[in-house]
Order: structure tokens, then C-alpha cells, then sequence
């Protein structure tokens, strides 16, 4: 990141009774602190800021996908997209717990789903993220090899969790959300 500045400050508090009740929704439960710069800049925005929320809360909370598989759509999607912002938040809170290792963090920003840190299933998903970003759809070879592991409404949802983050992108790249301090950086290319 190289910007020092947010272009669309996040807002601060002490906030409005229904903004605080709308960013209460989007933190995890029990979240002991304070909602994410990317929540709140959202919140600039209240109307949408209420409409976006059951998509994202859908995507982490009640998905037909596993937990670390999603992850690794989320982590590969804002890698390709330049939100280390994103890719940081989720490094911390979702991927490291949920299993991902140091070299498959890092190959979800510097390596490829044919480096040797992925299995079959978990390539698969890293390869859907690639196509989704480069060229918008899957080609029919990569979804034979989904429909291996997955139901159509799973690759669907694999498909929604890719443009979701997409949009994430855009939110963090055109406000200029910056970093949380206790979230992740991308790793330097080894």
C-alpha cells in the first residue's frame, strides 16, 4: 500500500445509533475490537452499507463450501487484485486458523495452484480464482475438474465468493482503506 491517507475516511466514533447497530451486525460475535476501517467506510454509505451486509455475512457465516476452501478464493482473489487489505484481515483471522500454512499463504500472493502447496480440491479452487480474475468464466476443463468435488451450487457459490472479493477490491482501492494494525502484509517474493 502505498497510500499514507484514506481518500474516503472511515467514519469514527462516536457514531449514530444505527450505524453502530449496523457495524455491531458485521463484526464477528464476541469481536473484542474495534469494527474494521473497511466496515466503517462502508457505513459512509448507509443504504448500501445494509444491503451488502447478508451477501458477506452469507459468504463467511452459512456457506455449502468449505471453510478453508473459501479462504482460499478470498486470499487468491485479493491477492490478484492488489487488496492487501483484504488478503491481511483474512490471513489473521480466517486462514491461519483455519489451517492455511506460511507457504500456501504465500502462494496465494507469489505462486501458482501448480506449485506443490495445494491438493487436488484446494487447486482447483486456486485455478477458479485465476480464470474468474483473468478472464471473467471458467473454462470447461476447470470445471470438469470442480464437478469432481463440488455440486453446481457449490462452484456457484466459488463463483460468488471470487466476484464478492472483487468488489471488496474495489471498495478498499477507490476509498483508500488503510491497513488495520494487527492485520497480515503480503510476504516478500522469495
Amino acid at each position: 500500500m502505498t497510500e499514507t491517507r484514506p481518500l474516503i475516511a472511515p467514519l469514527e466514533p462516536p457514531y449514530a445509533e444505527a450505524t453502530a447497530a449496523m457495524l455491531h451486525k458485521w463484526m464477528p460475535p464476541g469481536a473484542d475490537r474495534e469494527p474494521l476501517k473497511l466496515f466503517r467506510t462502508m457505513a459512509v454509505h448507509d443504504e448500501l452499507f445494509s444491503r451488502m451486509r447478508p451477501l458477506g455475512a452469507g459468504i463467511l457465516g452459512r456457506g455449502r463450501v468449505a471453510p478453508l476452501l473459501r479462504e482460499i478464493v478470498i486470499h487468491r482473489t485479493s491477492a490478484l487484485t492488489g487488496a492487501e487489505y483484504e488478503w491481511g484481515v483474512h490471513a489473521v483471522s480466517f486462514g491461519t486458523p483455519l489451517g492455511l500454512t506460511e507457504a500456501q499463504l504465500a502462494s496465494t500472493v507469489h505462486g501458482s495452484a501448480d506449485d506443490g502447496n495445494w491438493s487436488p480440491v484446494q487447486a482447483a479452487v486456486f485455478r477458479l480464482a485465476d480464470e474468474l480474475h483473468t478472464t471473467s468464466r471458467i473454462s470447461h476443463e476447470l470445471f470438469d475438474e470442480l464437478s469432481k468435488h463440488f455440486a453446481n451450487d457449490q462452484i456457484l457459490e466459488l463463483a460468488i465468493t471470487a466476484g464478492w472479493y472483487h468488489t471488496i477490491a474495489y471498495v478498499i482501492g477507490t476509498a483508500g482503506v488503510q491497513p488495520e494494525p494487527w492485520a497480515a502484509t503480503f510476504p516478500p517474493e522469495s
